[in-house]
């Protein structure tokens, strides 16, 4: 794999996520650069995206650079039956970086073992979302002004919820303290429990939202992905089992802001959308300088 590479979150270091951190605030301050002149960046999208394929060619754009790619696997040659493994190696000969979105588990990490230049991991099924993560820590820092010893609750899908689990790898260098609110078909994952435990980061569980948000810094809020469920009618039991309404946030912390990697469906009623404490949609202008940042470092630029 290059060491290039960003796959999961955990290919970052504290002090390297710090970095990246301090470099989006230098493109937040001037995004319009020529320092991409020349560079060709791959977008492949198996599955859908609207803001993280979008920021990551405008981020690429902004920065003088060209984009090639697809954002439906049924516009490549896959639906012809070319493998992974060839459609990286062919792209490789012709970008200088990879960024990719994929419906499996792996294929991120499988990519990056094959291929000749970084990859960019845009989400890899029910498993990470490294930039995405990027883009929240540097909410959170943003909004909070720190990310030490922060309250984060994080509620709706944490099973298959990538960003979640995410999240969860890169706080854990910043001693925070986590509540996990969840369904019982959607709680999280053993694997992601043991990771807490191992690096004693403190967390509880519960399935209400209601009262569970008034000591938070930060609400994380999901979408419940009717994209990763193979029985339809679980599916249909769970997705609307939290909707956060603005009247739920009266007696929240002053400097509560709530996140959400978006799309949203249900889980935030349109009412929030006015409220100080919501801050979704700058999360998603912030994921523009974040990319640049995360590009920048693969290019070594």
């Amino acid at each position: 794999m290059s060491n290039r590479s960003l796959v999961s979150i955990s290919d970052y270091n504290k002090e390297e996520i710090l970095e990246i951190l301090d470099a989006a605030a230098d493109f937040e301050a001037n995004p319009n650069r020529s320092t991409l002149k020349g560079k060709v960046i791959a977008t492949l999208f198996f599955e859908p995206s609207t803001r993280t394929r979008l920021s990551f060619e405008t981020a690429v754009l902004r920065l003088g650079g060209s984009v090639i790619g697809f954002s439906d696997a049924a516009t490549s040659s896959s639906v012809k039956g070319e493998t992974l493994n060839d459609t990286i190696r062919m792209v490789s000969c012709y970008a200088d970086a990879i960024v990719m979105r994929h419906p499996f588990e792996g294929a991120a990490r499988y990519a990056a073992e094959i291929s000749p230049v970084p990859i960019i991991n845009a989400g890899d099924g029910a498993n990470q979302h490294p930039s995405q993560t990027l883009l929240d820590l540097y909410s959170i820092l943003k909004t909070q002004g720190t990310l030490e010893n922060l309250k984060i609750c994080v509620a709706g899908d944490l099973k298959y919820g990538r960003t979640v689990h995410s999240l969860i790898m890169a706080m854990s260098y910043f001693h925070p303290t986590f509540r996990f609110i969840a369904p019982e078909e959607l709680k999280l994952n053993e694997e992601y429990r043991i990771f807490c435990l191992m690096n004693n980061i403190p967390f509880e569980e519960t399935t209400e939202l209601n009262d569970n948000i008034n000591d938070a810094d930060i609400l994380y809020m999901t979408r419940v992905q009717r994209e990763r469920f193979q029985d339809l009618m679980e599916y249909e039991r769970v997705k609307n089992v939290y909707t956060l309404k603005n009247s739920m946030l009266e007696n929240t912390k002053p400097n509560l802001r709530i996140l959400h990697p978006l799309p949203r469906v249900a889980e935030i009623s349109p009412d929030v959308d006015k409220n100080e404490k919501a801050y979704y949609f700058q999360q998603a202008q912030n994921g523009l300088y974040i990319r640049q940042a995360i590009i920048s470092k693969v290019l070594s630029i």
